[in-house]
């Protein structure tokens, strides 16, 4: 496949699920449950789902004014009711433990509500920006709330959502992006030559950190998904928000991500998180061996992911550049620096 031949686009016979979320229906989906829009609707920024911050004509149930919400459609197909319901009961036992998280409103008795195809659930609007994750105050500040966090979600484990580990989140992606077709005939055994390799290091260092405890996570929480207020504000700190990942994995996954630069700043912040961390619960520190493997598993479902959605019209035109050789040969070379830093000595803190 040439460098500058994308992928085959969605076939043009075929309508995608989020092609019929009109502005109408979105509004008539929150009509369904009481809640009446003024006509002032934003899409906010979300590939997975589809996301929108709606004015109401009044507040919601038990909400202050202004009456504003964000209402999100979950992605048709990806998660069941089941598992959608104990995204939003971890959420609601993290709200109960007075954690910041930002959780699904319960409007006639439920969190998660159904029209014309689509699950959909209604938060209320919370302000912030990113955090400055150069404040080792700032980190030590999140590190607090992620150790009440952990604390939570060790009291019990997930029954539908899925285990971050190397068959998920590896060699099930690699099972999507080669029945798909997806790499090209240049690149396809150079990635997969540098795809076992990582995997076998990965594994290694798996087995070397041994049976760390396995928990219920936020599973994606990248500074993005935090929003933070400056102190002197009403509810100052960070606030988590997007469950959407939660699952069962490692502590260290929601740690990580937060996490940037040369090995001793990501050192100095590490101990910043974790100082605030152990106020709360004890961090275990062979699970600092996992890293880079998670790291590792991260970079390859990223691949998968954008597979998986190709089909959504909205991936092709932000994503022009997958599947071309360039872009593989870009994987190819991760993985093989990816290959040695699994294999480099852990960060400390």
């Amino acid at each position: 496949m040439p460098d500058s031949m994308p992928l085959s686009k969605p076939r043009l016979d075929t309508v995608h699920a989020y092609e019929r979320l009109t502005p109408d229906l979105v509004l008539d989906a929150l009509a369904s449950i009481g809640l009446i829009g003024d006509g002032r609707l934003m899409a906010l920024s979300s590939y997975e789902n589809r996301v929108y911050q709606i004015h109401l004509e009044s507040a919601a149930p038990g909400e202050a004014s202004p009456a504003v919400v964000v209402t999100k459609f979950y992605r048709p197909e990806r998660w069941s009711d089941a598992q959608i319901l104990e995204e939003h009961g971890f959420a609601a036992e993290l709200m109960q433990a007075e954690i910041p998280v930002i959780g699904p409103l319960t409007l006639d008795g439920r969190t998660l509500h159904h029209y014309a195809g689509f699950a959909f659930s209604v938060s209320p609007r919370r302000g912030g920006r990113r955090p400055e994750l150069e404040d080792f105050a700032v980190l030590e500040w999140i590190g607090r709330f992620l150790g009440r966090i952990h604390s939570v979600g060790s009291r019990s484990a997930f029954a539908s959502r899925p285990t971050l580990d190397l068959q998920s989140f590896g060699q099930t992606s690699r099972d999507v992006l080669l029945a798909g077709g997806y790499l090209p005939l240049d690149m396809e055994s150079r990635w997969l030559k540098a795809f076992d390799t990582a995997m076998q290091t990965a594994e290694a260092a798996f087995a070397s950190a041994g049976a760390v405890k396995k928990l219920r996570l936020h599973g994606d929480c990248h500074p993005g998904n935090i929003l933070w207020t400056p102190e002197g504000a009403p509810g100052a700190g960070p606030h988590f928000v997007d469950l959407d990942d939660a699952r069962m994995g490692p502590a260290v996954q929601d740690l990580w991500m937060l996490l940037a630069g040369d090995r001793a700043q990501c050192n100095r912040q590490l101990g910043a998180l974790l100082d605030g961390y152990e106020e709360f619960r004890e961090f275990d520190r062979r699970e600092l061996a996992l890293i880079e493997p998670l790291r590792t598993l991260r970079l390859v479902h990223y691949s998968a992911w954008l597979a998986q959605r190709w089909h959504d019209p909205i991936f092709p035109i932000n994503f022009p550049w997958f599947g071309s050789s360039d872009y593989w040969k870009g994987q190819v070379d991760m993985l093989e620096e990816q290959d040695e830093a699994m294999q480099s000595a852990p960060l400390v803190a």
